[in-house]
């Protein structure tokens, strides 16, 4: 008989991959990312394609910037996949495969994420939106917003950097591809505000870490003057 796996049996398996503590400032990211990437896979109608796998990558990339050290940063990425049942080399592959895609024809990727044509070929991003157009009941996920959101920060980054244009196409595409735009929006929105606050962490924690050290400098400096002056005081 298969036993559904719990959230503990992620988590259990994810320190069992990364035994090391993981850094607080990031913990509570990895912590949210192990928990709902195993409720969306013990779910029945979650299908893996390239788009969520852009998601994850980027949705982590974005939230571990400046994790230290940088070896530890991949070792987490990859027991975050290993605990999920992930290949992670396999969705880094994924992910970059899109990002490519993304790069090389930025103005025929936008055309199918807006209205599901393009003048090209444009596997295997065309045939993934064409599932979820025509899928009843698909299951949309936030790591799939972050995605297609992903993408069109690469094709259209000056629409992306006005909030009302950026609106404007997020709910093309949600309506395009049938899942609704009222949660992309929200989810997206929503990343945003996260990145913000995460950067805000890691900036608190920068001026902390240099007015620690300049504490540090300040007090060598003084005790090495106050050494000084004993010497000479001696040598008079």
């Amino acid at each position: 008989m298969n036993t559904v796996r719990t959230v503990s049996d992620t988590k259990k398996d994810f320190y069992l991959a990364f035994p090391k503590p993981v850094n607080s400032v990031y913990r509570r990211v990895i912590d949210e990312l192990l928990v709902e990437v195993h409720l969306l896979k013990v779910n029945q109608t979650f299908v893996y394609d390239s788009i969520f796998a852009l998601g994850l990558v980027t949705t982590f990339d974005r939230f571990t910037v400046g994790y230290k050290p940088e070896t530890d940063r991949f070792a987490v990425f990859h027991a975050l996949c290993s605990a999920l049942q992930f290949d992670s080399d396999r969705v880094r592959q994924d992910a970059t495969t899109l990002s490519d895609l993304a790069t090389r024809s930025p103005n025929e990727v936008k055309t199918l994420l807006t209205n599901l044509e393009s003048g090209i070929h444009l596997e295997p991003l065309s045939g993934q939106l064409h599932t979820i157009a025509n899928k009843e009941n698909f299951k949309y996920s936030r790591l799939l917003g972050v995605g297609l959101y992903a993408l069109l920060e690469i094709v259209d980054p000056e629409t992306i950097a006005d909030n009302t244009k950026r609106e404007e196409t997020l709910k093309l595409v949600g309506d395009i591809l049938k899942f609704g735009s009222d949660r992309l929006l929200k989810d997206i929105d929503l990343y945003r505000s996260n990145l913000d606050k995460i950067e805000q962490a890691r900036q608190m924690i920068a001026d902390m870490v240099e007015a620690e050290r300049k504490k540090r400098s300040q007090k060598e400096t003084a005790s090495n003057t106050e050494t000084s002056n004993d010497a000479s005081a001696d040598s008079q």
